[in-house]
């Protein structure tokens, strides 16, 4: 890799390229693809993992150049002007039942609320570089709102397909960014594979989860402050929740990043949550034939009957004994609530869908005593208002007496 800052490698052939050769997939597996399947053919980004050694890398030193070295950019200056990523992890003690440690990594922080600002600045920031100036992603809203508001904060144009029923929260983010906005009469599905024709046709830039191999490149990067925020060490633990499979596959790449560079000794057992209603991913993880069940899970984000990640987070999970388990639409709300009530931090299903797999561990006694055990928060509660309205009541208004507040909070006075 001399004259290389990186390759990329077929997830399912093994063979290199240049960044000359590819844009997106592996040229000769994705001649074999079948729309109704996860595309084989998925890019690995490589970097001279050697030659970092030899020259004698540090941790400390890849954070002193903002971990350019382990990014396929030129310049940390292409990057948007806004604060994405060093999202706060917080240790939590207020379940007084838990004989474990918990730590929750909260990515509602970034820019547009949301985990996927990092993969949308790694992929306009490369755009910027390359001289692409319009941007294309198909969204349940997340990515899509996300990628609206980085380039709108680059001066890049988004153009956004989503599938009808998204979430009006998210909807109004994209345009109030300015974006283009394309309803799409489908699924997220549907919208991926019209995004990509309309790539062709076009000339778009593409920013699809997996289709893109920068996404992963972009959500790599909270490894590396999970891995600083706890002192250096790493979690025994990680619960991350899984749709299309980019974001588990990003902290695994993370890891397996520090891992080659001689950083760490270990990767963490990663854990894949998905609601019972679309898990597509974690059911077909060790099957010899992929076969998909229609998805109808209220958590939107992660909500995708053909993982387009599969074959890499199936790659990943197998290599480093991750761990799989399906949770309930009740159970994601449950958790929701709960972890609002008590942490103050209010997540979207989607993301307390890893929080609901974290509690059926606790209850199974599946985490032991004393371990660290992250759960990975990957978008605000305020995303998606109407999947958790059925647990809001409302009191009636009351008269502006003193006594009918007594009434009413008469257990607090």
């Amino acid at each position: 890799m001399p004259n290389h800052k990186f390759t990329y490698q077929c997830t399912n052939c093994g063979k290199h390229y240049t960044e000359s050769q590819v844009t997106y997939l592996c040229p000769d597996c994705n001649k074999s693809n079948t729309p109704d399947l996860p595309p084989k053919g998925v890019l690995k980004v490589i970097y001279n993992y050697e030659k970092l050694v030899s020259d004698g890398v540090s941790f400390s030193k890849l954070k002193e150049n903002n971990f350019l070295d382990l990014l396929p950019l030129k310049s940390i200056k292409s990057l948007p002007n806004l604060k994405v990523g060093n999202t706060p992890l917080y240790k939590t003690d207020n379940f007084k039942d838990f004989c474990f440690n918990l730590f929750l990594k909260d990515d509602s922080q970034n820019p547009t609320y949301s985990f996927k600002d990092r993969a949308s600045s790694v992929v306009s920031a490369y755009a910027k570089e390359k001289g692409y100036n319009t941007i294309v992603a198909a969204s349940t809203g997340n990515a899509g709102s996300s990628l609206a508001g980085i380039c709108a904060a680059q001066g890049q144009k988004a153009i956004i397909l989503v599938p009808k029923a998204a979430p009006i929260a998210k909807l109004t983010q994209i345009i109030m960014y300015g974006a283009t906005i394309i309803p799409v009469n489908g699924t997220y599905d549907d919208a991926f594979d019209l995004s990509m024709e309309a790539t062709e046709k076009f000339g778009w830039y593409n920013r699809n989860t997996a289709f893109n191999p920068f996404t992963i490149e972009g959500k790599k990067t909270v490894a590396f402050e999970l891995f600083e925020q706890m002192n250096y060490t790493v979690a025994d633990r990680i619960f991350v929740p899984v749709g299309d499979g980019a974001i588990i596959s990003g902290v695994y790449k993370g890891f397996e990043d520090l891992l080659n560079l001689n950083i760490i000794n270990k990767i963490p057992t990663i854990v894949a949550v998905q609601s019972e209603k679309s898990n597509n991913l974690i059911r077909n993880i060790d099957k010899d034939e992929f076969t998909v069940v229609e998805s109808s899970t209220i958590a939107d984000s992660i909500s995708v009957d053909i993982p387009r990640n599969f074959y890499m987070t199936q790659m990943f999970i197998n290599t480093y004994k991750g761990e799989c388990i399906s949770v309930t639409d009740n159970e994601i709300l449950t958790a929701s609530k709960l972890l609002s009530e008590n942490t103050g931090l209010f997540a979207e299903p989607a993301a307390a869908t890893a929080f609901a797999g974290m509690i059926t561990y606790q209850k199974n006694n599946k985490i032991p005593k004393g371990s660290n055990n992250v759960v990975l928060l990957t978008g605000s509660g305020l995303k998606d208002l109407k999947n958790i309205s059925g647990m809001l009541k409302i009191p009636e208004a009351i008269s502006p007496s003193i006594d009918n507040i007594k009434n009413v909070h008469d257990d607090f006075i």
